[in-house]
């Protein structure tokens, strides 16, 4: 059920973003697609699908939020703080609700699901050679993932690194050669 309540508002997240006239309202419902596919991944008890797309989406917004920061703000300009103070609020008791759902989901601490965490818990350390089971599970079992969260990673803080860099000064050498 949660999923589904989930999912529509993503779908209304998105024809906002695509209709709203203003590019920051148009960049915090793409923030709210993103967000809202977090809480749907653990829902769906993937939570390490759930912390990459968080840091992913937060850092997007970064880049995004400064991209269209200074290009245009007519609902600040036009004195309509009250309606984004409102619809703010709204977004957080929307998302704090759906965090709550999808966190009261989650298994208890210690009590694996999957039959594939009860082999981990059993022969994770045998089998590796390993003498920590989390760096057994994920160094060896599941490698693959752990070097595709890391190069998402990678290459969102690349992506911010420049955006958000400054250029430099030329030398005065170099101002002289151009000539």
């Amino acid at each position: 059920m949660e999923l589904h309540l989930l999912l529509l508002f993503m779908i209304f997240a998105a024809i906002v973003a695509i209709e709203v006239k203003d590019l920051l309202s148009s960049v915090v419902g793409v923030g709210a697609v993103g967000f809202a596919l977090c809480l749907a991944f653990l829902i769906l008890k993937a939570p390490d699908l759930a912390i990459t797309q968080l840091v992913v989406e937060i850092l997007c917004l970064i880049i995004l939020i400064r991209a269209t920061i200074n290009k245009d703000l007519p609902l600040v300009i036009e004195g309509r703080w009250f309606f984004n103070t409102i619809s703010t609020l709204a977004f957080v008791v929307v998302f704090l609700f759906f965090a709550w759902a999808a966190i009261k989901e989650l298994p208890a601490f210690g009590n694996p699901l999957m039959s594939v965490v009860k082999k981990y818990l059993a022969e994770g350390t045998s089998r590796t050679g390993a003498v920590n089971i989390v760096s057994a599970v994920v160094l060896d079992f599941r490698a693959y993932d752990t070097l595709g969260e890391v190069t998402v990673l990678f290459s969102a803080v690349l992506g911010i690194m420049a955006v958000l860099r400054r250029p430099g000064r030329k030398k005065i050498e170099d101002k002289d050669n151009v000539r």
